[in-house]
């Protein structure tokens, strides 16, 4: 603390160390919470059911197709011009393979009010790992990064660019034979609020924190 009751900046390294572990948890959590929402087999947010889709088509495990995926959807940056961070590539791995294993891991429960408890916690805690992941500032994730491109190369708004993004992998992932049920709607509607909430939460110091009152947050796909 300084004389005025201020608190110290940490030394860089310290800061970076921190933002460092805080991404790599925030990943974890995130895998984490795609499993909970997947074993509740109420329905999964748009990528997830196109990433379902692809897996039962192709045979493969659901964190398989979500690293391949993510892999591809790099290769689009691409042309877009856009530049992966340490978060970019954290995200391709730590993501898929975390959620194979908490899927090996959790049980999958068959009473209706423990796959609603499921739900609602994924959803949650999506919101969290959301928070910490982006509020690491170590670089935007894959389908992150093909968004903001395709909005600097179309001059479209994020808006705009993004619902059509996620109504085509929707569709295409429904087609598939992924899950589409109410945890779809009750993400969509809930995961940006959740996030506006703990994003300055987790947010690390040297840039301005978004603030928690409704102003304009970063995107928040994985």
């Amino acid at each position: 603390m300084t004389a005025a009751g201020k608190a110290t900046p940490l030394p860089f390294r310290y800061r970076w160390l921190r933002r460092l572990v805080q991404l790599q948890v925030g990943l974890l959590l995130y895998g984490l919470s795609m499993a909970l929402m997947i074993h509740s087999r109420l329905g999964l947010d748009p990528w997830d059911v196109f990433h379902q889709g692809v897996a039962k088509r192709l045979h493969l495990s659901f964190g398989t197709v979500v690293i391949i995926v993510g892999a591809l959807v790099l290769l689009l940056w691409i042309p877009l011009r856009q530049r992966p961070g340490v978060g970019t590539i954290s995200n391709v791995v730590v993501i898929g393979v975390s959620v194979d294993v908490f899927l090996w891991l959790l049980p999958a429960p068959s009473a209706l009010w423990l796959r609603i408890t499921l739900l609602v916690a994924g959803v949650v805690l999506n919101g969290v790992a959301t928070g910490m992941y982006i509020g690491a500032r170590l670089g935007p994730g894959p389908r992150d990064g093909l968004m903001t491109g395709l909005v600097g190369r179309t001059g479209r708004s994020v808006r705009l660019v993004r619902t059509t993004i996620e109504v085509a992998v929707l569709l295409t992932g429904f087609l598939l034979g992924g899950t589409v049920g109410v945890a779809t709607v009750l993400y969509a509607v809930s995961i940006g609020p959740l996030t506006q909430l703990f994003l300055p939460v987790f947010w690390v110091a040297s840039a301005p924190a978004p603030a928690s009152n409704g102003a304009p947050i970063p995107a928040t796909l994985h």
